[in-house]
């Protein structure tokens, strides 16, 4: 038995966070042949686990669990002999991981998203809120959310040996998860800025122009799914500065030139920002 990773696990289990062990290449252990191909009545990639009673961990996050007389039962020994790292479920514990997977990612992370814990891993960074959302791969290029029915890795005490202290999961990240609605709301055509006066309080002018910059970055650098890619830009600039009256009509310009170069059209600009302010309610 690998026992410093039984030790990391009960560890991390007793701070709250239910946690699993995962096989070489953190992937997690696969059905056991009770629940092999959702036998016990899950849904397909057991996203609705069925009603399963057996000892081992066979459902990846939904196998994640806090108790310590599970985690280092026999059952459970068998697996962590062939255990390579330990993982937990981080929608379980009330959090939201933010995976940024490359440098370019780190980048647009430190110029768009509230500061919070950050957690080194092997190729970037975690970035770690409280709040549970729901779980989405490739929000943009590097970029994962991991929460609900997903799970993350477990890389130190505290949700991580990083830095900085947890801060609540805040709108950009939950509009990150956002799709375009299908049917486009009706609207003003003309582009409308919600503006209320006075100086902005939370956020810098240097902040803005970087978030504006790493929007028209974001766009220009969209290879395919443009108005999905423009949509989702225009929801991360309006849920950052949309309400304290920073945004101005040049900076909306900015953007809307950027999508237009990719090919957009100017009344899918404006229906996209009108749609990005509906999500919002704004």
């Amino acid at each position: 038995m690998n026992t410093d990773l039984l030790n990391t696990a009960l560890s991390a289990a007793g701070r709250g966070l239910p946690v699993l062990p995962l096989r070489e290449g953190k992937v997690p252990f696969g059905n056991c042949p009770t629940c092999a191909h959702n036998a016990c009545g899950g849904r397909p990639n057991m996203k609705t686990p069925g009603p399963c009673t057996c000892e081992r961990p066979c459902h990846a996050w939904a196998a994640a669990t806090t108790d310590p007389d599970i985690i280092g039962s026999p059952a459970w020994a068998r697996v962590w002999r062939e255990a390579a790292a330990v993982a937990y479920h981080p929608g379980g514990a009330g959090l939201t991981v933010v995976d940024l997977d490359h440098a370019d990612a780190v980048d647009w992370a430190r110029a768009t998203l509230p500061v919070t814990r950050t957690v080194a891993t092997t190729r970037g960074e975690h970035w770690i809120y409280r709040g549970a959302m729901r779980s989405v791969n490739g929000v943009r290029d590097g970029v994962d959310l991991k929460s609900r029915m997903a799970y993350a890795r477990w890389l130190g005490t505290g949700t991580g040996t990083g830095t900085g202290s947890m801060t609540a999961l805040p709108e950009v990240v939950r509009a990150l998860a956002v799709k375009e609605p299908a049917a486009v709301r009706p609207g003003p055509l003309a582009v409308t800025v919600p503006v209320r006066g006075g100086e902005c309080r939370h956020r810098t002018p240097v902040f803005l122009e970087r978030g504006i910059a790493m929007g028209e970055q974001r766009i220009t650098e969209a290879r395919s799914g443009i108005h999905t890619a423009v949509y989702r830009t225009f929801l991360a600039v309006l849920a950052t500065h949309g309400r304290c009256g920073c945004l101005t009509d040049t900076h909306v310009a900015r953007l809307f030139a950027a999508a237009q170069t990719k090919g957009e059209s100017a009344r899918h600009c404006t229906e996209a920002w009108n749609n990005a302010r509906t999500a919002l309610g704004m």
